[in-house]
């Protein structure tokens, strides 16, 4: 029987497991002990036992139109609301969540919750601030693709207003600063002196050519969701060109550097999973997560690049009533009472840190992370296979949920790229052969998708064996390949082979296989699986799961 976890009324929960990821890594002992040889070997001798079919016509959807950028964007009640204000005048603070989480990240909650209880009053009508839990990132993404229009936005640094300014949104910044913090780069300290003796300053420059020359292994965060992620990439395209850190030359020494680096991660918390296995020993965080974290205290915490001091915006659409209100409350943020609480939740440190500033402009900003995004993955072409769970529990909106889903997401993935389609249930079937990402394959793809359909059992390891398969011929062809298989499936497999029986071909092959929970809590076995060459595991439902493939495309392909 197919373990399934049912929706959840309680959305803030769901948002923050699937943000965690799936859990800690389970690793299988001797998983990558198979070398290549004979993990092809193996993968062939297992084959001959699959049951596989090609679909010899695939269908190609000629009426498929333009997706826009609000159609890969889920409800924005995906993003729970933290505090409920019930005033006669209630704002609504799209507000970073390192200050909008559970504690000890909910000082934005804690002084909204004190402020409401104060009923103060303008033109004697009672005045409360509702806070929303959202990224800085995504907020952006959701003013500028979702019609989103907060009465406030309190995002961790100022690029994401400056961003917004530059994208034509009218925004006044209301304050610099209602809670002081730094990003930075943490160090693991048994590295940190041999670091310090080599290199003898502690500058982003420098961390970048210890990565090269693999003194240290650096990781750092998605730049379009994560305010450390975006701060860290500027800082690292003006260490490439001090003059000029959009030139191409910035671009190319970016491209360089991916190759000795670590894949981006998709959270902070696949991060920290990282770093507990001992596979980087160097990463972006921001200070107050760096206080709250006991596991971290083996590092040693470098500021860099544009100070966190969360200012606070509000906008053109807020009426008058609404933006006297924001400023109401930015002021009951600054007094002393909630700069104290600040202090105790981990703000308010290293207040004597002067910005390392690249001197952006919002276009600017938008500008880079559009070079992050060309130049990621170190100028190889990524070959990737996307393998879809049809089996009989994802009839319904799950599956429907899942092909809207991979359509819209798909427009993230870049026509240089080459991209194939297996679905399975208790058989596998080829939809689509791997092929570069032009128009024709585009297409083939978005009309494969929309014809899947659910029924039958669950033969999961199956199908990433014809995956691993299609991967590896089309290696063959494509020079210098990175290659990539993500897999989507709501339930434990229960049918053809076990997971025991793939995961040393998986490590021999060293493809990076990242997994989608979907409506799915037992998750195990995925993390075993995702966890062979360090992917991400993530758990999604169908409210969330178009954010969750958009992040993730974003991210890797």
């Amino acid at each position: 029987m197919k373990k399934r976890r049912l929706l959840s009324a309680l959305l803030a929960s769901v948002l923050a497991l699937s943000i965690a990821g799936c859990g800690s890594d389970v690793r299988t002992e001797g998983e990558k002990g198979m070398s290549r040889a004979d993990a092809e070997a193996e993968l062939a001798s297992l084959l001959k036992k699959v049951n596989t079919r090609t679909v010899s016509n695939p269908t190609l959807d000629i009426y498929m139109s333009e997706t826009s950028k609000a159609d890969a964007l889920d409800d924005i009640s995906t993003f729970p609301i933290t505090v409920r204000g019930t005033g006669d005048i209630d704002i609504e603070v799209a507000a970073a969540t390192e200050m909008s989480a559970d504690a000890p990240d909910d000082w934005m909650n804690v002084v909204a919750r004190n402020f409401n209880k104060e009923n103060k009053k303008i033109n004697g009508r009672t005045v409360s601030v509702s806070v929303r839990k959202i990224t800085s990132g995504e907020a952006v993404t959701y003013i500028l693709d979702g019609g989103y229009e907060p009465a406030v936005f309190a995002p961790s640094n100022f690029a994401w207003g400056e961003m917004l300014k530059a994208s034509g949104i009218g925004i006044t910044k209301l304050t610099d600063r209602i809670a002081g913090n730094t990003a930075g780069i943490l160090i693991k300290k048994e590295v940190y002196d041999s670091f310090i003796e080599k290199y003898k300053e502690a500058t982003v420059g420098n961390v970048l050519d210890a990565t090269i020359n693999k003194d240290l292994v650096f990781a750092y965060t998605n730049p379009y969701t994560s305010s450390t992620g975006l701060n860290i990439l500027t800082a690292m395209l003006k260490s490439f060109d001090e003059s000029d850190p959009l030139s191409e030359n910035a671009a190319q020494k970016l491209i360089e550097y991916q190759k000795s680096s670590p894949p981006v991660a998709y959270t902070t918390a696949v991060l920290r999973q990282s770093a507990a296995k001992g596979v980087i020993n160097a990463m972006v965080m921001e200070e107050q997560a760096y206080i709250n974290t006991p596991e971290l205290k083996s590092y040693q915490f470098i500021p860099a690049g544009i100070r966190h001091d969360h200012p606070v915006y509000t906008f053109d659409w807020a009426s008058e009533e609404q933006q006297e209100a924001a400023r109401m409350f930015v002021e009951y943020c600054q007094n002393d009472e909630s700069q104290a609480l600040a202090t105790e939740k981990g703000f308010n440190r290293h207040d004597d840190y002067q910005a390392q500033d690249p001197g952006m402009t919002g276009t600017d900003y938008l500008n880079a992370q559009k070079i992050w995004k060309q130049n990621k993955n170190g100028g190889k072409p990524i070959v990737a296979v996307f393998v879809a769970d049809v089996s009989g529990s994802m009839d319904g909106e799950p599956l429907n949920a899942l092909k809207r889903s991979l359509i819209n997401g798909a427009e993230y993935i870049g026509s240089e790229n080459h991209i194939g389609l297996v679905s399975y249930s208790s058989s596998v079937t080829i939809n689509l052969p791997i092929a570069e990402f032009d128009a024709t394959q585009r297409a083939y793809f978005s009309g494969e998708v929309k014809s899947l359909s659910a029924g039958g059992s669950t033969a999961t390891y199956d199908a990433v064996l014809v995956a691993l398969d299609m991967l590896k011929e089309k290696a063959k062809e494509v020079e210098d390949a990175k290659l990539m298989l993500f897999v989507l499936t709501d339930g434990e497999q229960n049918e053809g082979y076990s997971l025991d029986r793939v995961t040393g071909i998986v490590g021999g092959l060293e493809v990076p296989v990242y997994t989608i929970a979907y409506n799915y809590s037992d998750t195990k076995d995925l993390e075993t699986l995702s966890g062979i060459n360090e992917a991400a595991c993530i758990k999604a439902d169908s409210t969330d799961i178009a954010n969750q493939l958009r992040n993730l495309f974003n991210v890797q392909i």
